[in-house]
């Protein structure tokens, strides 16, 4: 007898066909399946790089762990199933062979019943407890079926297939010697797993089949399996926390790191890391301190360039208050004498006297351009007829027959008047310069979505000072005003509950191209140009947006569906706040200076 697996063989052939069928029945699901699984990846990939890196770094730990530690459990579960199996199996097998030899050696050829009985029960008796079925033909011609165990083993209880092979009688030539061999194959009954082998003996004799449990088998293999997934859960938490041990080692520099960005971007240039190591973090430290370094000095030489030039600036302009002063009196001396001039002089002295007043005006403006950079801009308050405050302004530049005034009486607002008044002047009269008569000028107000919690833009504030007459400017008029003074802040705190005041002033010109709208605000800016000589320094609207920033307000401008330019200025109906939270900062800049000063 030779141990073949022809059942294995069999069983083989009719796995594959039937795993086929499922194929072909099953492809278009199992593509939907997959589909739905990579979608289900890409979206967990989207998610992940959303997560914090920390997170990412223990999921790609355990992943990584868990992968290695499933393949490896695997691949031994694999293997120690194999070995497990065909130890169990060839020792089975060899018994078997052996028994069934011994065991029929001294049956004669036609055995009875009751000796075939005793033959299963001596072959049964053996160390591999195994059920034992004997198959023969008496004396009689009468088939006789002798088993050890008639719940388990009978012949409908053998597969087909085995059966086949056990009878098929082979040729015997040099590549086999025997007519029949021995063969085997794996079954369930019920639950349990066994083996079942099958001989016939050559030369005449009973056939044997015998059926081995494997249920001892399958619970070391299944004892096996729970220490691997226990082994596998352990390399799976040792690798969290493993990975949370490693992503704190590299993220802390990386934390320092952002932590000192955030505070350099605040304006904490002498923030610097501490280094220790020699790893890409450390140099990445290093290069940060380097970073912030050069920053620091260039800062450091821009802030003096910018202070300098500002002084250069504010000297200029005072420097040239003084021969400024005597020109104007001679220029107004020599106005005043315009009807007694020669007509050929006339002229040249009308020229002296507008570019006089121009001069005059563009260092007015510069000494207060410059008073909002260096931050000594401050609000002087007042209660204020908004209504009256426009006629004062308009009357004082004799625009009376050129503005049309849409206010009504009683609009008081408490702001500073002599800035109101420069924002006004600018506004008409750029609006009369550039636009078209008639400039309509209309007031109301607002009320504004919680009040006293915010406001609109960034602005510079802070109160005292004497207020200057009203009508002290022109269209581009500043004025000078002296006192220290720092930048206040932001126009979110000039909001108190009365709402705010819309001034709009429209003119009925052609409007403000496209490309200028955004610029009409800027210093020195001019739509045109092929035109850069004209009677305004390029200065006035910018002023009126500081002053408005002061005051917490803001100034906007557009043009008409209808034709025309708008510009709407909205401030805080009181500026109160804006005064009060000054005095506050200005304190505590002052007690931060003395204590600075006294641990020098």
């Amino acid at each position: 007898m030779r141990e073949r697996s022809a059942g294995a063989t069999a069983d083989e052939s009719t796995d594959d066909s039937a795993g086929a069928e499922a194929g072909s029945a099953s492809g278009p699901a199992a593509g939907r399946r997959t589909q739905r699984v990579l979608r289900g990846l890409r979206r967990a990939s989207g998610l992940l790089r959303w997560t914090s890196l920390r997170l990412r770094l223990v999921v790609v730990f355990g992943l990584v762990a868990l992968t290695a530690a499933v393949s490896a459990s695997g691949i031994a579960y694999w293997l120690n199933r194999n070995t497990v199996l065909e130890r169990t199996q060839n020792a089975v097998l060899n018994d078997f062979r052996k028994s069934l030899e011994d065991s029929t050696r001294s049956l004669p050829l036609r055995p009875r019943c009751a000796e075939l009985q005793d033959a299963a029960r001596q072959m049964a008796a053996g160390p591999q407890d195994y059920a034992v079925l004997l198959i023969g033909v008496d004396r009689e011609g009468k088939a006789c079926a002798a088993t050890t165990n008639k719940n388990l083993l009978t012949l409908n209880s053998v597969p087909l297939a085995l059966r086949t092979a056990v009878d098929e009688v082979r040729t015997v030539d040099e590549s086999n010697r025997y007519a029949h061999h021995l063969y085997w194959q794996r079954k369930e009954v019920g639950d349990a797993p066994y083996l079942v082998a099958g001989a016939k003996v050559i030369g005449g004799g009973p056939t044997g089949y015998m059926m081995k449990s494997l249920a001892t088998e399958r619970q070391d293999l299944n004892s096996l399996a729970w220490s691997l997934g226990i082994a596998t859960a352990l390399a799976l938490v040792g690798s969290a926390l493993l990975a949370q041990a490693a992503a704190t080692t590299v993220l802390r520099p990386v934390q320092r790191l952002g932590h000192a960005a955030r505070q350099l971007g605040e304006g904490r240039l002498d923030t610097r890391l501490r280094v220790t190591g020699t790893d890409e973090l450390a140099d990445l430290s290093r290069t940060f301190n380097r970073t912030a370094e050069r920053l620091e000095h260039r800062v450091e030489e821009l802030s003096g360039r910018e202070a300098a030039s500002r002084r250069f600036v504010a000297d200029m302009s005072h420097e040239l208050r003084t021969p400024l002063t005597a020109i104007t009196a001679v220029s107004e001396v020599l106005e005043e004498e315009a009807d007694s001039l020669d007509p050929m002089i006339a002229p040249a002295v009308q020229l002296v006297v507008s570019e006089t007043r121009r001069l005059n005006d563009l260092v007015e403006n510069l000494m207060e351009v410059t008073r909002f950079d260096a931050g000594t801009a401050r609000l002087v308050l007042d209660d204020v007829d908004v209504a009256d405050q426009v006629t004062a302004c308009v009357d004082a530049r004799a625009w009376l027959d050129a503005v049309e005034l849409d206010a009504d009486r009683g609009i008081v607002a408490r702001l500073d008047p002599r800035r109101l008044d420069v924002i006004l002047a600018n506004l008409i009269g750029n609006a009369l310069k550039h636009g078209g008569s008639p400039v309509r000028v209309s007031v109301h107000t607002e009320e504004v979505p919680g009040d006293g919690a915010g406001g609109r833009t960034g602005s510079t504030a802070v109160t005292g000072g004497p207020a200057a007459p009203h009508g002290s400017g022109g269209p581009e008029a500043g004025t000078e005003q002296e006192g220290p003074e720092r930048s206040g802040p932001e126009s979110d705190a000039g909001r108190p509950g009365g709402g705010e005041l819309v001034i709009r002033v429209r003119d009925h010109g052609p409007g403000i191209p496209e490309e200028v709208l955004p610029h009409v605000f800027d210093r020195f800016y001019k739509a045109s140009a092929s035109r850069p000589r004209s009677e305004g320094s390029g200065l006035g609207l910018s002023i009126a947006l500081e002053n408005a920033h002061i005051h917490g307000g803001e100034i906007t401008a557009a043009n008409l569906p209808e034709g025309g330019a708008v510009f709407t200025l909205r401030l805080p109906m009181d500026a109160t706040p804006l005064t009060d939270g000054e005095r506050r900062d200005r304190g505590t800049a002052r007690a931060a200076d003395e204590g600075t000063e006294d641990g020098r």
